[in-house]
């Protein structure tokens, strides 16, 4: 079974809140699907073991003039499609979630091409030899026009959105919150098809999972994340995903406490039918969690190895 989240879900304990990962998604990249009355998706032609069926560009608003949201990847065929699906239609707003590569370097040439204004949370400040690129790497060149912060309204003809400051994949992630359907685009942050590569540093796990408890506490209908289907009852799938990434955490702490003390002992441990590909990302997982523990006192670190502190 290849897919990340469904290998590193396979041996969760089964109490408690069940985590649903919905992978029935299939529709063709460049063709415009209506999900709602002022939302379209386009898919982009960058299907991968991260990206899932490919980026999912989104189209927002209900009139002649339009936000989108992820451009995606600037590969010219998707540029085309993208083009060809918003027509005549003015595109005021540019919303980036995050600068990983399959989400923002479509956004210069969209840009280019509609002279719409480009808006994201702050830049990465992790260095290019620091990153643990075990999904997609950042975009090094994109160059927002409004850095936007927690709680920021950016306001068109006819959307509304608020912008949610939800660190955790990424330092600067930003959801945006549509005030005309109470739905929210959740980026990388929220999928519905899998769990979210959390890779130190620029990934933290405690704020990641304070991250979903924020977006818990929410009254959004529906979720729209960039990879995957959109997600009813989101309130009830981020509290799954909160239970799962706790149920991680204690199987780490269980591993260590029967001698299991290094990341790769741990990474066997855990996902013993792991696809090598894969295994970095598993490794970042359980560096992410490590990290946190080891920041609230549980695990102390020596050298490679990890011990529980009491």
């Amino acid at each position: 079974m290849s897919p990340f989240a469904l290998t590193l879900s396979a041996r969760l304990p089964q109490d408690g809140m069940a985590l649903h990962l919905d992978r029935s998604l299939n529709v063709p990249a460049g063709l415009p699907v209506c999900l709602s009355p002022m939302v379209e998706r386009l898919l982009a032609p960058n299907p991968g073991p991260f990206t899932f069926r490919g980026t999912g560009v989104y189209i927002v608003g209900a009139g002649d003039t339009v936000a989108v949201i992820d451009p995606g990847p600037a590969l010219p065929q998707h540029l085309d499609s993208l083009k060809r699906a918003l027509g005549t239609r003015k595109v005021s707003h540019i919303l980036v979630t995050h600068t990983h590569n399959d989400h923002s370097p479509a956004a210069a040439p969209l840009k280019a091409w509609s002279g719409a204004k480009i808006f994201s949370g702050p830049a990465p400040a992790v260095p290019r030899q620091e990153e643990n690129i075990v999904d997609e790497a950042h975009d090094r060149t994109f160059a927002p026009d409004i850095i936007v912060r927690d709680g920021d309204i950016i306001a068109g003809p006819d959307v509304t959105f608020e912008c949610i400051a939800t660190p955790g994949h990424t330092a600067g992630h930003i959801c945006y919150a549509l005030a005309q359907e109470q739905a929210l685009f959740s980026g990388d942050h929220v999928m519905g098809w899998s769990t979210s590569v959390i890779a130190p540093p620029d990934g933290d796990m405690a704020q990641y999972i304070a991250s979903l408890e924020k977006l818990g506490r929410r009254d959004d209908l529906v979720f729209y994340p960039t990879h995957g289907s959109p997600i009813e009852s989101p309130q009830d799938h981020v509290r799954a995903l909160v239970l799962h990434r706790r149920q991680r955490a204690a199987q780490i702490v269980a591993a260590i406490a029967r001698g299991t003390a290094d990341i790769t002992s741990l990474v066997a441990s855990l996902y013993p039918d792991l696809e090598p590909a894969l295994i970095p990302a598993a490794a970042a997982q359980v560096q992410a969690h490590l990290d946190q523990m080891a920041r609230e006192g549980a695990v102390i670190r020596n050298g490679l190895s990890y011990r529980l502190s009491s």
